[in-house]
Parts: structure tokens; C-alpha cells; sequence
């Protein structure tokens, strides 16, 4: 038998084997591909693969099973983070603090009872002899009201109330801080799932792969040497198939550590990374960020308090008018006798003149200082604002990329595959074409993550979140 009839021998017996017509294998050779095999090549990605997928659940506090979107997750960590709690308490003992600088306008009770046994020395050479007597309280009130410091409460709550105002940005930032750490640990649990489908779909290319290097072994087609390397292609995918499980572990307990429960019960992640158009100018984004940056009104606030202290250092020289009345009780037994007495008092401090004056120049100086922090913070914050916005204008131009070069390696691997089946290609050629289209798939997920944490940075850069842009279009949809 000649060498050409051998190979249309073992063609008509690889048709039977595969349960194909023999006449339309052989009109079909290289063109068709089976379906229930492998999708068309219409689907840019690989369906999931329906036998090996597994529900996605966690552990923790909500009702199992529940399906667990980017919204609820924000619910979940505003509600549970303790960065927030913290924050929110600095705010509450901030407001503290200013009512307890306007206490001074409000009256001081005081109350002292007492005895005292005095033996008076001044007298013992008059008399020959000291005198000794016993002195009693029953009761002693005073009460005293501050009437007018020339200012100085006043100042000392503002110091107070600045500090307050940057107590409520630094919650605000807080806040944004969270979002942003929960979307892109959400980000980053969508592109592990992702990845781990995959992986899956990878293995069950390979799982193809393998069965059509044993069946060409078995005709005589093919070297075992196939059929190792399509066992050792498969290997190396099932575990990466375990790395990528593992990866999407670690994705969730990343997420419920964010959103502060980390012991949070079962719930289902349904969603799948996807491209939300951003329709800002760098130049809206920088005005936005005026209004609603809290960094900005935290700095605002900050040169405030320097200058509101600035003008408290300088009433050091001061002095406060005050009424004071006091009644007393007792004498020489616990209630023999009373007294009071009724004062308006004009109270100098101690004056230091080289400390003031120098209390003065550090002040000027703190506030100096302050000046050119907020300075240095709206720099910051810009430069922040164009880093997100051109790394986000990046990520979007990549994206159309990302998807043709996902597409021209399916077809190129299909057309490797069908070539295979046929005994035109060899194994390696077929597994570089599955290589490249496993990469392409990766990059294109990965894009679409970098994408989404982008947008999350130039939210968190401007300071609001961009809402209602314009509906969400999935680009992975089959």
C-alpha cells in the first residue's frame, strides 16, 4: 500500500472513530469545526464551563445565598468599617470640645466644708503664751461669673471650631478612602473569578486536546510524544486552575476584611467586570474636586485655626471681668456664726514679655506653615486628579484593544485546533495558539479591572462618585 493510501486509510478511520460521515469529513477537512466541542467563533469569550462551575459563597452575618452586588458591599463596609467608627467619634469629641471652651461663660459653683485648729505664733511673746483656737466650716459657696474676656472665649472656639471642621473632613476623606478600598477589593474579587473561569475553560481545551492526541496515537497518526506533551499541558492547567481558585479565596477575604466583616455568612457574587463610560473633562473633574475634595476643606480649615490662633496669642496681655459672692458658714463652733461677701473683679494674667512675644512669632509661624501645607495639598490633589483621569483615558483606549486581540487569537486557535483534528497542525503549534489566546483573554480582564479601579481612583480624587453616567455595557457578554 502506497503512502498516500495509508494517510487516506487513517483519515477514514479517524472519521469513524469521531462518529463522522467519511464522505463529508472529507469535504469538510480543515472548515468546520464541531459545536458541542467548542463555541463559533462569533463568542469573542469562552462560555463558562457549566459542569465544573461551583456556587461562589462566603462565611458571615447576612442571609445565606444572598446575592451580593458592588452596592451592597458599600452598604455593608459604611456600615461596619471601624476606620469610619473612628473617625466618626473624632468628630463627636471634636464638638465636645468647642462647648466645653463656651463653658466659661457659665457660672462656677463651688462648696467647702472644713475644720481647722490653729496655734497662732505671732502673738506668743505678747501674751507669754500661744494661742490655740479652733476653726469650723459648716459651708462655704462660692459662686463665680465671668462677664467679659476681651475676646479670648471667642477665639479659643473658633481654634476649636476649626478643628472640628477638619475633624469632619478627615470623615469624609475617611469615607471616600473606603469606597475606594472596598470597589477596588471588589474589582479585584470580579478579575479572580474571572481568571478562575479561565483557567476552567483552559482545562477544557486541554481535556480536548488530550483526547484527540490519544485517539491519533491509537490510529497510528501520532508519536506518544503527543500525547506527553498534551498530558503535561493539561497538568500545568489544572493547576493553575487551583492557583486561581485560591485566588479568588483570598479576593473575598480581602473584600470582607474591607467591609469589616470578616466573618460575614454565605452570599453569591453575580456580576462581572464591565465598562461604565466616564464623560468628564480633566478640567471638570479639578472643579468638582473644589467643591467636594474633603482634603481642601480640611486644609481650609487648618489655616483657619493657625490665624484664629494667632489673635488668642496675642490677648495674653488681657485681663477678664468677673463677679464673684461667697457664703460662708461656721466659726468657732459648727454653726455659731455667717458671713459673706459680693465682688467684681478685673483679673490681670502674669505677664511674661519675652514669652509672649515669642508665643506671638511661633504662632505667625504655625500659620505661615499652614499656608503652605494647603498649598502643598491642592498640588497633590491635582496631580492625583490627572494621574487617575490619564490612566483612566489609557485604560479605555486599551479596551477596544484588548477585545480584537482576544478575538484574532480565538479564531486563530480555532483554526489551529481544526488543523489538529485533521492532522495538519503539530501539538505545539496548537498549544501556542491556546497560550496566546489564554493570554488575551487574562489581558483583556485585567484591562477591564484596571479600568474600573481607575475610574474608583478619579472618584476618590475628585471627591463624589460618578453616578448615572450613561448605562452599564458589558462587554463579555457571549
Amino acid at each position: 500500500m502506497t503512502k498516500f493510501n495509508k494517510i487516506i486509510s487513517a483519515s477514514l478511520l479517524l472519521a469513524l472513530i469521531l462518529g463522522q460521515n467519511p464522505l463529508r469529513a472529507k469535504e469538510n477537512i480543515g472548515n468546520k469545526i464541531n459545536e458541542k466541542e467548542y463555541p463559533s467563533a462569533e463568542k469573542v469569550l469562552p462560555s463558562e464551563v457549566k459542569a465544573k462551575e461551583k456556587p461562589l459563597v462566603i462565611e458571615g452575618s447576612v442571609e445565606e445565598n444572598v446575592d451580593m452586588t458592588l452596592d451592597r458591599c458599600l452598604e455593608l463596609a459604611l456600615g461596619n468599617n471601624p476606620q469610619i467608627s473612628v473617625a466618626l467619634h473624632d468628630v463627636l469629641a471634636s464638638d465636645a470640645r468647642i462647648k466645653q471652651v463656651w463653658s466659661n461663660y457659665f457660672p462656677q459653683i463651688s462648696w467647702q466644708t472644713g475644720y481647722t485648729r490653729i496655734r497662732q505664733l505671732q502673738l506668743s511673746d505678747v501674751f507669754g503664751k500661744n494661742l490655740t483656737f479652733n476653726y469650723y466650716i459648716l459651708g462655704q459657696i462660692t459662686l463665680q461669673q465671668m462677664l467679659y474676656d476681651f475676646g479670648i472665649t471667642q477665639n479659643q472656639a473658633s481654634v476649636k471650631r476649626a478643628d472640628y471642621e477638619v475633624y469632619k473632613a478627615t470623615l469624609s476623606a475617611t469615607i471616600n478612602t473606603v469606597i475606594y478600598q472596598t470597589k477596588e477589593a471588589y474589582f479585584n474579587l470580579l478579575l479572580a473569578m474571572a481568571s478562575r473561569d479561565v483557567a476552567a475553560d483552559n482545562v477544557h481545551k486541554y481535556e480536548m486536546f488530550y483526547n484527540q492526541a490519544k485517539a491519533f496515537y491509537k490510529i497510528g497518526m501520532n508519536p506518544k510524544v503527543d500525547v506527553t506533551i498534551a498530558q503535561t499541558n493539561l497538568s500545568n492547567a489544572k493547576l493553575e486552575l487551583i492557583q486561581a481558585e485560591n485566588a479568588v479565596q483570598l479576593a473575598i477575604a480581602k473584600l470582607n476584611n474591607v467591609m469589616g466583616v470578616p466573618f460575614i455568612d454565605k452570599y453569591s457574587v453575580k456580576e462581572k467586570l464591565n465598562y461604565v463610560p466616564v464623560n468628564l473633562t480633566l478640567n471638570q473633574s479639578v472643579d468638582i474636586a473644589r467643591e467636594a475634595r474633603p482634603e481642601l476643606k480640611a486644609a481650609e480649615a487648618r489655616v483657619e485655626s493657625a490665624k484664629q490662633t494667632v489673635k488668642l496669642v496675642k490677648k495674653a496681655y488681657f485681663p477678664t471681668v468677673s463677679l464673684e459672692g461667697q457664703y460662708q458658714r461656721g466659726g468657732a463652733s459648727w454653726n455659731s456664726n455667717y458671713g459673706y461677701n459680693l465682688g467684681a473683679y478685673l483679673n490681670f494674667p502674669t505677664i511674661n514679655g519675652a514669652l509672649i512675644r515669642n508665643e506671638i512669632k511661633e504662632a505667625r509661624y504655625l500659620y505661615d506653615r499652614e499656608i503652605s501645607n494647603a498649598v502643598n495639598t491642592q498640588n497633590t490633589i491635582y496631580l492625583e486628579i490627572q494621574t487617575a483621569y490619564l490612566t483612566l483615558m489609557e485604560k479605555k483606549a486599551q479596551i477596544p484593544v484588548a477585545i480584537l486581540q482576544v478575538k484574532q487569537a480565538k479564531e486563530n486557535y480555532e483554526l489551529s485546533y481544526g488543523r489538529y483534528r485533521v492532522g495538519e497542525a503539530s501539538p505545539v503549534e496548537l498549544r501556542d495558539a491556546q497560550v496566546t489566546y489564554q493570554n488575551s483573554q487574562l489581558n483583556y480582564y485585567n484591562t477591564l479591572y484596571a479600568y474600573n479601579t481607575a475610574k474608583a481612583s478619579l472618584e476618590k480624587a475628585i471627591g463624589k462618585n460618578l453616578v448615572n453616567e450613561s448605562e452599564v455595557i458589558e462587554l463579555n457578554k457571549g
